[in-house]
């Protein structure tokens, strides 16, 4: 090998391990992301009634 191989394949793993990185930070962003998303969503869920009973049944003879 010479030197020119050398520095080539240091800047190929170089080149590499930054698109590894950046790889990683998207995919962290986009997992923040569906969290706060999905955290949205279960917020949004109403809560039971009280009384269970209350909004369960219909009136079907009126």
């Amino acid at each position: 090998m010479d030197v020119s191989q050398i520095a080539s394949l240091a800047t190929g793993l170089d080149n590499m391990e930054l698109g590894n990185k950046v790889s990683t930070l998207v995919l962290k962003k986009s997992l923040d992301s569906q969290q706060s998303l999905a955290a949205g969503i279960v917020n949004a869920i109403p809560q039971l009634p009280a009384n269970p009973a209350i909004g369960r049944n219909i009136n079907t003879t009126a």
